[in-house]
């Protein structure tokens, strides 16, 4: 049974169309152009270092996803590809163009290395596939983009898709499309409904302890947790691997080989923690990705649907949680709402979901107050704690004994997520 992006493009891609499409993450908007582009390219032969059709994707994961697309459906048609991205050899590459591709998957800037080295030629490319080209937009990739398109052949067939189709990217891509077929299966910024969302209202100061909490009383197969820095990345993956926790990161200061290992330990259930920036945030296709985490909200609201959109995929129900602590993460969560047009319910201390109301957060107003006592009262000298010298470091102290004389719960430990003991307020 096709979802509506493959039921809207597959026909106007067989008959020769230009597409301008949008559909939300997670439909099945690859196979939209790729079943049919395997269809296409079955008759006919492509010559040594002109391949037969381009694809065009912003990051090194959206593109390896690509290539996995094509290898699976096409797997009983005799046909070659090549998959160009940055931190893989360039012998390699080159070999495969040498014996030519019917098929040429890449990123803009590799690409462009090869072509400006003489090694690809593209005056035989039939068929250009631009993919996220909002995600292109976002990364300065445009002009990259409408430079490798100045060397395409003007008779061609070209898929423009986009996660979403705003008045900007409609401008970019009237520039690439001829009298186009307009797709639209999903309205602009939607979220699926099969994920289930919540906010958990915390603390700066107690974030990590509260993901760790959301961790050990979910039932989760495995989760992505967002981070907007690279820098937290490293250092929330410290601390988990400190309290147990089976966990590896990504991002983009990460080698090309580095990255690899890290998503084929997730892909493969070695590792059920991903802890990643907006890098992994499109084109990491794993349908059974059973939550998401933004332990940081994303500046960006629509960064917010990209990121949930890892879970919830290809009909199965997902869940996303977000923490926010302090008064920029509820306004960025009020730009998120009024993006997707609808309330995110706030988990509240019994564990059930409850109305949001931004102006009575008394947690944001206790953190306020603590950080305007400190700055008002100069003159005193302030006897800071272990954790307010240095919050990063806090979960380097060793697990020590309550006032009561009772050991801290068990971490969660290994690949098996189980319901801890050890429950937070706001989840009771």
């Amino acid at each position: 049974m096709p979802t509506p992006i493959q039921a809207a493009s597959i026909p106007s891609v067989l008959m020769g169309r230009d597409i301008l499409g949008s559909a939300q993450t997670g439909t099945g908007k690859t196979a939209s152009f790729t079943l049919p582009m395997i269809d296409i390219l079955a008759s006919g032969r492509a010559k040594a270092r002109m391949p037969r059709s381009l694809i065009l994707a912003p990051t090194r994961e959206l593109a390896a996803q690509v290539s996995e697309s094509f290898k699976k459906f096409s797997v009983n048609h005799k046909m070659n590809m090549a998959l160009l991205i940055g931190g893989v050899s360039f012998s390699e590459q080159d070999a495969a163009l040498s014996k030519g591709v019917d098929v040429l998957i890449a990123t803009p800037g590799r690409l462009l290395d090869h072509f400006e080295r003489g090694k690809v030629l593209l005056q035989d490319v039939k068929i250009l596939v631009i993919d996220e080209a909002d995600r292109m937009l976002d990364m300065g990739f445009i002009p990259d983009v409408e430079r490798i398109v100045s060397f395409l052949p003007i008779m061609r067939q070209t898929l423009f898709f986009s996660a979403t189709l705003s008045e900007e990217i409609h401008t970019i891509g009237r520039k690439f499309v001829m009298n186009p077929k307009l797709i639209e299966v999903a309205k602009p910024a939607s979220t699926a409904d099969t994920i289930s969302q919540n906010l958990v209202r915390t603390t700066f100061r107690k974030k990590r302890e509260a993901l760790r909490d959301l961790l050990r009383s979910q039932d989760i197969q495995n989760a992505v947790i967002f981070c907007n820095r690279k820098r937290d990345i490293s250092t929330l993956l410290s601390s988990m691997k400190r309290h147990g926790f089976s966990a590896t990161g990504l991002h983009g200061d990460m080698t090309q080989s580095a990255r690899l290992v890290a998503l084929d330990e997730f892909k493969n259930g070695q590792i059920p923690l991903l802890v990643a920036s907006d890098v992994a945030a499109r084109g990491l296709d794993i349908p059974s990705v059973s939550h998401v985490f933004n332990f940081d909200v994303p500046s960006n609201a629509e960064d917010y649907v990209h990121r949930i959109g890892r879970t919830g995929r290809a009909g199965r129900h997902g869940h996303a949680f977000t923490l926010i602590a302090g008064e920029d993460d509820e306004k960025a969560i009020l730009a998120i709402e009024k993006l997707t047009g609808q309330p995110i319910p706030v988990l509240s201390n019994t564990g059930r979901q409850s109305k949001k109301e931004h102006s009575t957060n008394d947690a944001v107003k206790s953190e306020k107050k603590h950080r305007e006592s400190r700055t008002l009262n100069k003159t005193a000298p302030v006897q800071l704690s272990q954790e307010e010298k240095n919050p990063d470091e806090v979960d380097k102290v060793p697990a020590r004994r309550s006032d009561q004389g009772e050991k801290r719960p068990p971490a969660w430990k290994g690949n098996s997520f189980k319901d801890s003991d050890h429950i937070p307020a706001f989840l009771r």
